[in-house]
């Protein structure tokens, strides 16, 4: 289960896969071949792979469309080593595949998004 701006999604997730991305306000090396850099911050970003579920297709639509949603922020939580912690950010990069269609009902699988923190790690 995924909670996204306050509301639960009942999807199974496959796999989170989390990521500390050190970002630089620069990283040049000199002639000297020393390296200097000066650190902004810690990002956590995360992947997620949501698992192929046909229990119900309007979750699965409503959390599509969520991770979808043209909105520049949303709120996500996350687990993390201390525990679950609240991160804004936003999704990029979100996909999936067309697994079958029955009954008029089209089924997807293979659900994957990005997640970019929009804040350093505290």
């Amino acid at each position: 289960m995924i909670v996204i701006d306050g509301t639960s999604y009942d999807i199974p997730i496959k796999s989170i896969q989390g990521k500390a991305d050190m970002l630089d306000k620069y990283a040049e090396r000199t002639l000297d071949g020393v390296l200097h850099r000066e650190l902004i911050g810690v990002y956590d970003n995360y992947e997620i792979e949501f698992a192929a579920t046909y229990r119900n297709p309007t979750v699965y639509s409503d959390l599509w469309f969520k991770l979808t949603e043209p909105v520049p922020w949303h709120t996500v939580t996350f687990p993390t080593v201390f525990g679950d912690r609240a991160i804004v950010g936003y999704f990029a990069n979100t996909s999936h595949d067309i697994s079958k269609q029955k009954d008029g009902t089209t089924y997807w699988k293979n659900l994957t998004t990005s997640f970019v923190s929009r804040e350093k790690r505290p």
